[in-house]
């Protein structure tokens, strides 16, 4: 099993959190989307969208972090990371939806490339943008988190929601986004980084980090 990610991705990060809590052991093939190499010939022909991450399983190529974490989930139930009752499935998947489709999307590293190039935005419209969009979702999963966490993003146990969670903190930290109005989310993620699975999963500790 071989996982084509980039360190500092939020996908290959939740990707890799999901592989440590289901004990998959996998090899890490890094490459580093500000050089291009997402770009490059060999990598299209393993995903012709270009982007990250990319799970090779016995000759077969996985793309979309949210359909892998899926099939792992389906391959390897044990622990799960869903609820067995099918609202609380529902609620968790929505709420790992607010993440991978809503907020994720729009601060990720090509969007940021094409402000940045084809509209000329400036640093500060650029970090306004960031902080818009990371701040109505954080404001919508504080409430989500209050009303169904119990320790995690939901319930007493990590589950995929913990997986979105959990990088897009981390991502918000890094843009210098003000989390002080998400209490509730900020412990729920602070209680699933404590876990060897997340511990393992960040991007300073993996392969062509930056020092």
């Amino acid at each position: 099993m071989i996982l084509h990610g980039y360190w500092r991705s939020t996908t290959s990060y939740r990707l890799r959190i999901a592989l440590n809590l289901k004990g998959v052991a996998y090899e890490h093939a890094p490459l580093d989307l500000r050089t291009g190499a997402q770009r490059s010939k060999a990598f299209r022909a393993l995903n012709p969208q270009g982007l990250v991450p990319v799970l090779e399983v016995d000759g077969t190529v996985l793309t979309q972090s949210p359909a892998i974490i899926e099939w792992l989930e389906e391959l390897h139930p044990d622990p799960p990371l869903l609820p067995a009752d099918a609202t609380a499935r529902a609620m968790v998947r929505a709420m790992a939806a607010l993440i991978g489709c809503d907020m994720h999307p729009l601060n990720n590293l090509r969007v940021l490339e094409a402000l940045r190039g084809r509209f000329n935005a400036s640093p500060e419209q650029v970090s306004g943008w960031i902080t818009q969009w990371i701040a109505e979702g954080f404001a919508a999963l504080e409430v989500l988190v209050a009303r169904h966490g119990a320790g995690f993003a939901y319930g007493a146990a990590p589950s995929i929601a913990d997986c979105y969670l959990v990088p897009q903190v981390y991502s918000a930290s890094r843009f210098g986004v003000d989390l002080t109005p998400y209490p509730r989310l900020l412990a729920a993620s602070e209680q699933a980084s404590r876990l060897s699975a997340f511990v393992a999963a960040h991007p300073d500790r993996q392969a062509g980090a930056d020092p």
